[in-house]
């Protein structure tokens, strides 16, 4: 199923911000909504495969990670997600533990640490500052690499179990791995261990488009200042039906 893969534009460049490949010949489509095990919906992990599966969130992306695992063996896991609870914490700190992953980096939103601090000071003491960045983040994929596998799994899933209809893609690509590996290590170089965690919400919005290379966000980022207070903790008053005068 070996295929061509095309450019990878740096981030740190005005190059579009995408990975384009061929079509992909071998790709295995998987109706699994009745599913109830990542094993069960996915089938075997093998080189260079490409799965695109729906389901009806009866397993979470924890059985995904820990099937993909399975056949990789211990590897670097990078997790970009939304939120994280505290048992999605305990699972990530566990693999650790028993030497499934080799590392491990997570990408949450910049919500999260007023939204879930108990589970924020969890995740900080489990793997400590510099394995977490902050952003206002919504994209949800893993990467599981090693030098014989380049895993990437796209999502609409959470950590957790949902039940809903989610979708999820598991590809064995080592273009596409380097590609998010790029924006990942981009956003480590540019963003301190503690930084982003210490950020006022209102600061995360003015920074987003200046972190991306995007500098017409600015105008945008200090509008949505609004809704937020001043504090390192201050929540989203749209969550609330409250908008703050400025």
């Amino acid at each position: 199923m070996a295929r061509k893969e095309q450019n990878l534009p740096g981030f740190d460049d005005d190059a579009p911000r995408v990975v384009r490949r061929d079509c992909l010949t071998g790709r295995i489509v998987r109706r699994e909504l009745t599913a109830r095990t990542a094993a069960d919906a996915l089938g075997p992990i093998a080189r260079g495969c490409e799965i695109y599966c729906l389901t009806m969130g009866k397993f979470s992306l924890v059985d995904v990670i820990e099937h993909c695992l399975a056949a990789t063996g211990p590897a670097d896991l990078v997790l970009s997600t939304w939120t994280a609870a505290a048992a999605d914490i305990g699972f990530a700190n566990r693999l650790l533990v028993n030497g499934s992953i080799r590392s491990f980096r997570t990408i949450v939103d910049f919500s999260f640490p007023s939204r879930q601090p108990a589970y924020c000071a969890a995740l900080r003491e489990a793997f400590g500052d510099d394995a977490i960045r902050v952003t206002k983040n919504h994209a949800k994929f893993v990467t599981i690499c090693n030098a014989q596998w380049k895993l990437v799994v796209r999502t609409s899933m959470n950590l957790n179990e949902c039940r809903r209809l989610e979708t999820l893609e598991v590809s064995d690509s080592p273009d596409l791995a380097a590609f998010l590996d790029e924006f990942v290590e981009q956003l480590w170089r540019g963003q301190a261990a503690t930084e982003g965690l210490e950020r006022r919400p209102g600061e995360h919005c003015e920074r987003f488009g200046e972190e991306w290379g995007d500098a017409m966000h600015g105008e945008l980022g200090a509008s949505e200042k609004r809704f937020f207070g001043d504090g390192p903790t201050s929540v989203d008053l749209r969550r609330a039906g409250v908008r703050r005068r400025c």
